[in-house]
This record gives structure tokens, sequence and C-alpha cells, in this order.
């Protein structure tokens, strides 16, 4: 003969929980409006502003990243992302690359222009 299982109470889990005294996430705000300076996307953002502007290789040694990092950054974060109009120039010392400035026209407006 086989024994019956017997049916054991349903879990109260929830009635045996003990709340947390955790505090609020009140913090998460504070650090998303402060800007922090010391990254090295602060440093790339720096130099690129800059009248001058920055080669890959300066912003390579800059960051210690590789040069398709570079790119990377360039095109995701700096114009995707942040939404800030790039310009590249070739120079004698190679191609220049630098933030152009945002009131002498919108980085949208001049981008979709160059797209047409």
């Amino acid at each position: 003969m086989t024994k019956s299982k017997s049916k054991s109470k349903p879990s109260t889990r929830a009635a045996t929980r003990k709340p947390s005294k955790s505090k609020p996430r009140s913090r998460s705000a504070q650090s998303r409006s402060t800007t922090r300076t010391d990254t090295k996307h602060a440093r790339i953002l720096a130099m690129l502003r800059t009248a001058a502007g920055a080669t890959i290789a300066a912003l390579m040694t800059a960051t210690g990243w590789q040069q398709h990092s570079v790119r990377g950054f360039l095109a995701g974060v700096v114009r995707k992302k942040l939404d800030l109009n790039l310009v590249s120039e070739p120079t004698n010392k190679g191609r220049v690359y630098r933030l152009k400035d945002p009131q002498a026209s919108s980085g949208v407006g001049s981008r979709v222009k160059q797209a047409a």
C-alpha cells in the first residue's frame, strides 16, 4: 500500500517577513545632478571643446583607450547620446575633431542639412 501525502498549509512568507530598515533612495537624484570632472568622458569633452580640437591620437593618450574605442565614444556618446555637434576636419596633423559652437547653430538641424 502507498501512503497518502499529507497536505501542508500554504506558505505565509509575506506574513512572516520583517519590514526593511533601509533608507529611501533620495541620493540617486543628487548624484545625477552633479557632474564629475575627473572622468575620461569629461577629459574627452574638455579636449573637444577647445578651439584647437583634438586628434584621435591625442584622445587615445588622454584616456588610454584604443583607436576603435575612441571612435565609438565619439559616435555613440558624443553624437547620439549627448546630441552634440561634432565636426571633423582634415589637417596636416591628421583629422582633428572638435565640438561646434552650440550658439551658432543647433546640432540636430545642421546634421540634418548635411545628410540631405
